[in-house]
């Protein structure tokens, strides 16, 4: 039975969130559709471009993610922090680049005189605005019903396109977070779509390798703050060198369909993350096998679980093996 998304999000418990959507069947996102031979490829652009423009929108930074044939693929960062500091302008300046607003904030906006009654009403609707503003399922709704209307026009046809929820994984520690923008990244490899990461088009890791040759980072994309134990919130906690290569080349291992051997004086990531190349590999082509609607140690899914108050929660006993530090 689907669980309410108010048990799947926990702030107190983690900002990271892994969230897939996927095609209903017979639709195509992208690819080739092999009976009739139309290609869909385009709509990859789509679907990178909206991603890309929610996460200067939202206060929710984008850390991964992966356009695939019916399915996409993404790492989420939700900054409650940054939203509760704007201001009221600010946030309704924000939320009218998505949706019309109301006419008392239009009114406002326009800079136009309001009554006392008026200003109040103008107040709640930009608190509400406000949550909505890192609210996950607002930022995938307003992610999936933009792709579902451009796609439906295009096919000139009504219905549903998506599934009924998108999927969604609480990434509770680091290894879990590190490991599933890995995942991710990974998609077109294990897919056998692409070769690698380098050639991976319309993925977060196609951005960063990019940018690392120019030595910047990507500006859309959360960014890598180097090697440190600071709390998460100001970036991901590792260099993005590092991170690049290690892809790389867990990507080379996967194309050649053989389990590599990183050892861990050979990966600062692995060394840091106190897991080992066979613990690696399984998280980072096996992820949401093992893992329901939250991933990191024992110990942090005791917590999640209490909090989000669920009965049991599904793959404890993989977290002993593949999260356990070494």
């Amino acid at each position: 039975m689907p669980q309410a998304r108010k048990n799947q999000i926990s702030l107190i418990d983690t900002p990271y969130y892994h969230c897939v959507s996927r095609c209903v069947r017979q639709s195509f996102l992208c690819g080739e559709n092999k009976f009739t031979g139309q290609s869909y490829e385009h709509r990859r652009g789509w679907v990178e471009s909206r991603l890309l423009f929610l996460g200067s929108v939202f206060a929710i930074d984008i850390a991964a993610y992966a356009v695939m044939n019916n399915h996409t693929h993404v790492v989420l960062f939700v900054d409650k922090n940054l939203a509760e500091s704007w201001s009221k302008k600010e946030v309704l300046t924000r939320w009218h680049q998505l949706h019309r607003g109301t006419l008392l904030t239009q009114k406002f906006m326009r800079g136009e005189e309001l009554s006392e009654y008026e200003q109040l009403t103008v107040d709640q609707i930009a608190e509400v605005n406000r949550k909505r503003l890192y609210d996950i399922s607002w930022f995938m709704r307003d992610l999936n019903e933009y792709i579902a209307r451009e796609a439906n026009k295009e096919d000139e046809c009504t219905g549903r396109f998506w599934e009924g929820r998108f999927k969604s994984q609480a990434l509770l520690d680091q290894r879990a977070v590190i490991a599933c923008m890995a995942y991710v990244d990974l998609n077109p490899i294990r897919a056998k779509m692409e070769s690698t990461p380098q050639t991976s088009k319309h993925t977060s890791i196609f951005q960063r390798i990019a940018a690392v040759k120019t030595g910047k980072q990507p500006d859309s994309l959360l960014r890598f703050v180097g090697n440190h134990q600071k709390n998460m919130a100001s970036g991901i906690a590792f260099s993005l060198i590092d991170y690049c290569e290690l892809v790389v080349r867990t990507g080379q291992f996967i194309r050649e369909d053989k389990v590599g051997h990183i050892k861990a004086k050979e990966s600062s990531i692995i060394d840091n993350l106190g897991i080992n190349s066979e613990q690696w590999f399984t998280l980072t082509t096996e992820f949401e096998q093992h893992f329901s609607i939250a991933v990191g140690s024992e110990h942090m899914l005791q917590q999640f679980k209490r909090n989000t108050k669920h009965q049991r929660i599904r793959g404890m006993g993989k977290a002993k093996v593949l999260l356990r530090q070494i």
